[in-house]
């Protein structure tokens, strides 16, 4: 069965960074462009703010773009999102999972919250 275990959230303050990691199992990760998805507080929907393809080429949001740099590490089946210069308006949980432009979604994770408050 497939599982997104996602990690690395917390408390941050107004222009600092964390750096999420998601941990896939169950899947042929590689094969597969995946991204970071993240909801808001109040929000139903989820967006997504970065992808990033099997061959490894990039792509974000405009409210991220420049702040954010997604990766992956194929051998570890692992996704990370390194968040920089991070704003009140990045609060939200953060998930991972397929590219939904591409790919059919799996189950989601828990989520891993941020939060940027000072």
């Amino acid at each position: 069965q497939v599982q997104l275990v996602e990690s690395g959230g917390g408390l941050v303050q107004p222009g600092g960074s964390a750096r999420l990691s998601c941990a896939a199992s169950g899947s042929i990760f590689s094969i597969y462009a995946m991204g970071w998805y993240r909801q808001a507080p109040g929000k139903q929907r989820r967006e997504l703010v970065a992808g990033i393809t099997s061959g490894g080429s990039t792509n974000y949001g405009d409210s991220v773009k420049g702040r954010f740099t997604i990766s992956r590490d194929n051998a570890k089946n692992t996704l990370y999102l390194q968040m920089n210069s991070l704003k009140p308006d990045d609060t939200a949980v953060y998930y991972c999972n397929r590219d939904s432009r591409w790919f059919t979604l799996l189950p989601w994770g828990q989520g891993t919250q941020v939060t940027v408050s000072s």
